[in-house]
């Protein structure tokens, strides 16, 4: 399940994927606050330090319906930072702005979003803020931050 706007936009990047003999697998897209939940219990209960991984419940995009987690059966369709080395990562990051997709929590920005880097994890924002935050390789936080009030309520229609 996932907003309107972005599932026909996730549906157009996997047939896109297809055409170009990209293997995606979406691995979880929206979830529930009760869902979080468990999961965040789940999580910081095997590492201390799983905040950094996982959203708190009422924290994490997936609750949004404009997030989905991509992998590939390339890294055995798991949710590894290897597949931003694969051709399945590296066609992601060309092609998700096309769509209107940054990824969320891109290597090197850890300090900015908080969280660790997670190839896998992309985020609707419309083409337009997609593919100015891919060009400037900048993050949503950086993105936001720099708009005026006018442009950032379009993000969120």
């Amino acid at each position: 399940l996932m907003q309107p706007e972005a599932a026909k936009a996730v549906e157009a990047l996997f047939a896109k994927a297809e055409r170009d003999n990209i293997n995606l697998t979406g691995v979880s897209g929206y979830r529930s606050y009760d869902y979080q939940v468990d999961l965040f219990s789940r999580n910081i209960k095997a590492n201390p330090n799983a905040n950094q991984v996982s959203a708190r419940p009422g924290e994490s995009e997936h609750q949004t319906g404009l997030s989905i987690d991509i992998s590939s059966p390339s890294v055995g369709n798991s949710l590894s930072q290897s597949l931003g080395d694969t051709k399945e990562g590296k066609w992601l990051v060309q092609n998700a702005p096309n769509f209107g997709f940054i990824i969320r929590f891109p290597k090197g920005k850890e300090s900015i979003t908080g969280y660790q880097y997670e190839p896998w994890h992309i985020r609707y924002v419309g083409k337009e803020a997609a593919k100015e935050i891919a060009s400037r390789n900048i993050t949503l936080e950086e993105y936001l931050g720099q708009l005026p009030i006018n442009r950032m309520n379009s993000i969120y229609r």
